[in-house]
């Protein structure tokens, strides 16, 4: 039986300054825990109902789990972070990968400007993961990654791509200070067609959030605008699917290149 201090620091990781106080997070998804289990992802708990324990095999003992606590349906409706509890809550501990100014000059990089749906903000994640990005960065009021939702929508991406927040003015400023000459690529209606982009080793794609689009200070430093050509009449596009058309067109260019 869970004792109440359990419950207490589970449901705090709901908040994002317990998650940064306690250095934890939660993944809550039997989907997305099975599939970081099966790359080892170093779990520090996990709290699992009988149904889930039983639909794990035997050999995962030898895969260095960390040590399941059974928890009975009630106890995990307790704890769960959503109305609709999982059958497994597992948690981690909050890492993140090393920051260098220099990071954008090489290879590709997706930057979220004020992206504050969760939901999107993993989705991007997926994205970046498909089409093998180096990087993603988020301005400082992106959803934080350590989010529920965000870790969920991602399916396990958060863990496989390298994820920094910063001040992205200052970061592109930066980048365009030095001789790297970057494109950094915007999407913009007077762009040109996303279709005929050249291929391109070193990039920076940002995308804005979808009330907003981007802030001025990035436009500021777009060097390369692109449009997504209409051929209907929607007003717009959702930032991800933006965000996925040109991921995507920037790798056919370079297997064409």
């Amino acid at each position: 039986m869970l004792t109440k201090a359990e419950f207490q620091r589970l449901r705090s990781l709901r908040e994002k300054k317990h998650r940064e106080a306690l250095g934890l997070f939660v993944v809550e998804s039997e989907k997305v825990v099975a599939e970081l289990l099966a790359a080892n992802f170093p779990f520090v708990e996990i709290y699992a109902t009988p149904e889930w324990r039983r639909s794990v095999p035997a050999v995962a003992a030898t895969k260095g789990f960390p040590v399941i606590i059974e928890v009975t349906p009630a106890e995990m409706a307790r704890a769960s972070h959503f109305p609709t509890p999982s059958t497994v809550l597992a948690v981690g501990r909050i890492s993140r990968p090393e920051f260098t100014p220099n990071l954008l000059e090489r290879g590709l990089t997706l930057a979220l400007d004020g992206v504050q749906d969760a939901g999107n903000v993993g989705t991007l994640l997926r994205i970046a993961d498909w089409y093998a990005f180096d990087r993603v960065v988020l301005s400082p009021d992106c959803a934080d990654v350590f989010h529920q939702k965000v870790i969920n929508a991602s399916m396990g991406s958060f863990a496989r791509v390298p994820v920094h927040t910063a001040n992205l003015a200052e970061l592109l400023a930066a980048l365009a200070a030095t001789q790297a000459a970057t494109p950094i690529i915007g999407c913009d209606l007077e762009g040109e067609n996303v279709h005929t982009l050249p291929s391109l080793r070193d990039a920076v794609v940002l995308i804005g959030s979808e009330g907003r689009g981007l802030s001025p200070a990035l436009l500021a430093h777009v060097t390369r605008r692109v449009t997504i050509p209409r051929f209907g009449r929607a007003e717009s596009l959702n930032a991800a699917v933006a965000a996925a058309i040109v991921c995507d067109n920037l790798r056919r260019a370079q297997q064409r290149g």
